[in-house]
């Protein structure tokens, strides 16, 4: 696929699906970040700042959304699934409706060490938009957040 080049339709980076970027990639963020928005205003009004019922139905793509417009790089695999570039990497948690966001990187990238720092970054983006993302420390000290709807 050429940079820039469309497949079909949106698909938020995740993390778990090829790079991305470019200008029309941003574009589709913005317009992409925007619809929600506008979601959130016809739901509940001029001011709506908590998740609308689409993003709670669809956390993992709003939140992919969300990070991705704030200009945090997602996480990348290739076509046999090695991580090829470092970035978040959102996912479902355990808990239905909360959503699990990682800092990953190919192996020696260094990302276990910018966790801390980057899902702060993270988290400082989504609490904004209604989002409560609380910091945690799994397995072999690797930190991850847990996000989920503000209320």
């Amino acid at each position: 696929m050429a940079d820039g080049e469309a497949t079909g339709p949106f698909e938020p980076a995740t993390g778990e699906g090829p790079a991305v970027s470019g200008a029309d990639r941003e574009a589709a963020v913005r317009a992409a970040l925007d619809g929600l928005l506008r979601i959130r205003r016809v739901m509940a009004g001029p001011a709506a700042s908590a998740p609308a019922p689409w993003e709670r139905l669809q956390p993992v793509r709003a939140i992919a959304i969300a990070l991705e417009a704030a200009g945090i790089p997602p996480s990348a695999v290739d076509g046999e699934g090695a991580r090829i570039t470092t970035g978040y990497r959102a996912s479902a948690a355990e808990r239905p409706g909360s959503v699990r966001v990682e800092w990953l990187g190919p192996p020696g990238s260094g990302a276990e060490y910018e966790a801390g720092a980057s899902l702060g970054r993270c988290a400082t983006a989504l609490r904004p938009l209604g989002w409560v993302a609380l910091a945690y420390r799994g397995p072999r000290r690797h930190h991850y957040l847990e996000v989920e709807p503000d209320g």
